[in-house]
């Protein structure tokens, strides 16, 4: 394959351009010979979306490096000096990262963009969670923050979230302004930067560190809803092996456990050092049973009641729970989900804190087992699309109306948030309330499998899937879109002889929501089934949920559920 004309002009004007270091050029002119690398690199600019930058790192337009986060930065800095217009002093940016390869560059480099600008950069010195930058720019009242991450991606990714003045991650018509600024500039010479000595000396560059660390800590641990019981013993006995693989949660989850009284918590020896490579797993993602495979086998040595991991950036938490016949089991999000509403909303009721306009927000392709359950206490249950940006922005819109009291926050993909301190997910707190509830059920003789089991008899078996289909690159994109327009075009009136009652396209903005690329299709028998290209990734997920009588009933109908629907998205 030759080079196209368009893209070998964008490689030549990063080859001739001076802003550009040498090393870069000789990545490039290394690759000469690899015109479908190239392509790749340039076939287009990395996409300044909603939730910011994710890319795999490199030399290129299409790569994740000190330019595109440059670039990036210099459009956010023009949006942050606007909004910020009129306050008194200078605009401030909280900036932190986590343990993939060239965060702590990345961050600083926004860092000194954001100082050329006249922004204060106030940057923590390594590596901190996602929900503890949400918290800062909350708690010292910053106008916004950047999260150099890339979640749970494979290591050659890194990332760039962007958090408004409410510490939450930009919601459309904010990433809509910020998107056109980013495109705004024209070439790297204008991108401002000054040095690191530069803006130290001129305040423009402040270190975070202990005192914030300590605010976060508390904050998370004042929410505990069994300090007190812990503190009196009451979790002595429990065993509790916890994995960071490799990412930011190992110390704020520890710290936490041990502040509300937990005694037996005992990390992965192999995945508790940060390490960019997450060398011990595939996928650093606690939504998948193999990143659990050394955890399971020091929790079989110990005994261990749960087994917890948390993602890279610590926002996503997952729990391994043992059955009645003492195997390990992966709860879903939606199971973890269901189990924390059922045990926040019980014991706020026992202790009578139950506010009347109590309300719950799920997003819509996370499992009704968490609504239905919420409603049982007397809790409204709002619907937003997927991310937990949207959750965050109902939360301010709570504290602004006093409409509801927010209550608890979940998405299927292992995202939690009770309390209204921060505007993102939190792994440090879900850590928290699920240890706490396996505590709470241990006293009473019940494993969390078993209050699983106890849910389902009383409120139904739900149970959900999803299926992924990765498609890299230019051509991948473009099936992701024929397949969505193939739906859409020709929507299903029956699926695995099932009929379908309801069809919602969320490109059309229904139900109150932004118009986004979702459709979802719900069927006779109260299933259901949605297809969503990722906001961050090159695939397109399909989502499906059943409810049914017994739990080989509810696998039997999601079985054929998920073998419909594939079969017309591979086809």
């Amino acid at each position: 394959m030759s080079l196209n004309e368009k893209t070998a002009a964008v490689v030549n004007q990063w080859l001739e351009d001076p802003s550009i270091d040498e090393e870069t050029k000789q990545e490039l002119r290394a690759l000469e010979s690899q015109p479908d690398e190239l392509e790749d690199r340039f076939y287009r600019e990395l996409e300044f979306g909603t939730g910011g930058l994710r890319g795999v790192i490199g030399a290129g337009s299409n790569r994740m490096n000190r330019y595109t986060v440059g670039k990036a930065t210099q459009g956010l800095a023009q949006y942050i000096l606007e909004t910020a217009e009129g306050k008194e002093g200078k605009p401030s940016v909280i900036i932190a990262h986590d343990s993939r390869h060239f965060s702590p560059e990345f961050s600083l480099e926004a860092a000194l963009v954001l100082a050329a600008n006249g922004i204060v950069a106030k940057l923590y010195p390594s590596l901190r969670t996602t929900p503890q930058l949400s918290f800062s720019v909350r708690h010292l009242q910053a106008d916004g923050g950047i999260m150099v991450t890339a979640s749970h991606n494979p290591p050659e990714y890194n990332g760039y979230k962007v958090y408004n003045h409410e510490g939450g991650q930009l919601v459309p018509h904010e990433a809509e302004r910020v998107i056109s600024l980013v495109q705004g500039v024209q070439s790297f010479s204008e991108i401002k930067r000054i040095t690191r000595e530069e803006a130290e000396a001129q305040g423009l560059l402040v270190w975070l560190g202990d005192a914030e660390d300590e605010a976060f800590i508390e904050t998370v641990a004042s929410l505990s809803l069994s300090r007190e019981q812990l503190a009196a013993g009451k979790g002595d006995d429990l065993q509790i092996v916890f994995t960071p693989l490799h990412g930011t949660g190992n110390l704020p989850v520890r710290r936490v456990l041990e502040r509300i009284g937990f005694k037996n918590v005992t990390v992965v020896p192999e995945q508790e050092q940060p390490d960019g490579d997450f060398s011990t797993v595939k996928s650093p993602n606690p939504e998948e049973r193999e990143a659990f495979t050394l955890a399971m086998k020091l929790g079989e040595e110990l005994n261990a009641d749960i087994l917890i991991g948390t993602d890279p950036d610590c926002d996503r938490m997952g729990a391994v729970v043992r059955n009645k016949e003492g195997q390990y089991v992966v709860l879903s999000g939606n199971q973890s989900g269901a189990i924390m509403v059922d045990y926040v909303l019980g014991r706020m009721k026992e202790a009578g804190t139950l506010p009347e306009n109590g309300a719950v927000i799920k997003t819509i392709v996370t499992s009704e087992m968490g609504a239905v359950i919420a409603r049982h206490y007397g809790a409204e249950v709002l619907n937003t699309l997927t991310g937990f940006k949207y959750i965050g922005e109902k939360m301010t819109q709570f504290e602004q109306t006093g409409e509801h009291t927010f209550l608890f926050g979940y998405e299927e993909s292992y995202g939690y948030l009770a309390g209204s301190y921060a505007r993102d997910k939190d792994a440090v707190l879900a850590s928290m309330l699920i240890a706490e509830a396996a505590a709470y059920y241990k006293t009473q003789g019940k494993t969390l499998y078993e209050v699983l089991e106890g849910l389902y008899a009383k409120f139904g078996t739900f149970l959900e899937r999803l299926e992924s289909r990765t498609m890299k690159g230019k051509d991948g994109l473009a099936k992701i879109q024929s397949i969505m327009a193939d739906w859409r075009d020709n929507p299903p009136t029956e699926v695995a002889g099932v009929k379908v009652v309801q069809t919602l396209d969320y490109a059309q903005g229904i139900d109150g929501l932004p118009s986004e690329n979702v459709l979802k299709y719900i069927l006779e028998d109260d299933s259901w089934f949605v297809l969503r290209p990722s906001g961050t990734e090159p695939k397109i997920k399909v989502y499906f949920a059943v409810r049914g009588d017994s739990l080989p009933a509810a696998e039997e109908a999601v079985q054929r559920l998920v073998a419909a629907v594939t079969e017309r998205v591979d086809a």
